[in-house]
């Protein structure tokens, strides 16, 4: 797939801090392309946190720290970069989300611009392009999110597959589009406050018939929770270990999203799934199992009682 990638100074990265571990931020900041745009977006993490990320900002040119006196959620902040971008960076013509704890590998960001600009070149329906992530703690690749038929599955490519993956989900990190995309779409759902804010995102491309693929040849090395679990079912997964308040939102965001139309059937029906198997796990395993029993049944009241008024 050969082809003249978007010159990165049109490029803007679009990162989320709250109480960030600095390792993998300053990795992060260092692996980005440099003449890249940097707008890092701090949701009231403590003084001496936002002093060292403050420090990580200043050293890297075309580089910009906004503070949020409270935690606005993921999406707020990630929509709060996104407007100071189209405000302050006029050449920016191409977003790529991220978090606090992902970190390209050297040169993914560069290939997945080409790769965009390859597929769009060929189907001008492409709307986003997403790594290939790697969980931090485990090593394990997390695969790309794909309907096939009634199922709703992971793909996961062999070692030097250079075939790019229809999915029908993006993980939120690493994910590149057009800055007239955002626009037009209205940005992120910002009443989902964290989980599954690229879940509906994605979902709402989807429904606009446009298109998601997967970029194996990059890699983006990343956490799920608070840590990963490595476990064997018919080969190697992963569980993220989840907070319990992570838990409430994972639970209410995905009764709301189960209750918009958009939303694909097959994805519902996993979900209902994956939300029992989550629910029964922390009641056996978690020694928190007090609080996130509490957690998640509170996230699921709240998902079947209210539902925020969000129209694609």
């Amino acid at each position: 797939m050969q082809n003249t990638p978007p010159d990165p100074r049109q490029l803007v990265v679009l990162t989320v801090t709250y109480h960030p571990d600095l390792q993998p931020l300053a990795r992060q900041f260092a692996a980005l392309p440099a003449d890249a745009w940097l707008i890092v977006v701090d949701n009231a993490s403590y003084e001496d946190e936002i002093a060292a990320v403050e420090r990580l900002v200043r050293a890297r040119p075309r580089s910009t720290l906004i503070r949020n006196a409270a935690n606005r959620g993921l999406a707020a902040a990630l929509n709060q970069a996104a407007a100071h971008a189209f405000e302050q960076i006029p050449e920016g013509q191409y977003l790529l989300l991220m978090d606090q704890d992902s970190v390209p590998e050297p040169g993914a960001v560069e290939s997945l611009l080409t790769a965009y600009a390859a597929l769009r070149e060929r189907d001008p329906r492409v709307a986003c392009v997403g790594p290939r992530l790697v969980d931090a703690s485990t090593g394990l690749p997390h695969g790309f999110h794909c309907i096939a038929g009634w199922r709703w599955v992971r793909r996961y490519s062999e070692a030097g597959d250079r075939s790019p993956i229809a999915c029908a989900n993006l993980n939120g990190n690493g994910t590149l589009m057009h800055a007239d995309l955002f626009r037009t779409l209205g940005g992120l759902d910002e009443t989902l406050f964290i989980d599954h804010v690229d879940t509906e995102w994605s979902f709402r491309v989807l429904n606009k018939g446009l298109l998601l693929y997967g970029i194996p040849w990059t890699a983006f090395e990343h956490g799920m929770g608070e840590r990963g679990l490595k476990f064997w079912l018919l080969g190697w997964r992963i569980w993220p270990h989840r907070s319990p308040q992570r838990h409430y939102y994972l639970f209410r965001n995905a009764l709301w999203l189960m209750r918009r139309d958009y939303v694909p059937r097959v994805w519902k029906t996993w979900a209902a799934v994956k939300l029992l198997l989550t629910l029964a796990a922390q009641a056996l395993i978690d020694p928190r199992r007090g609080a996130q029993l509490r957690c998640m049944v509170q996230g699921l009241r709240d998902g079947m009682t209210t539902q925020p008024d969000t129209t694609p």
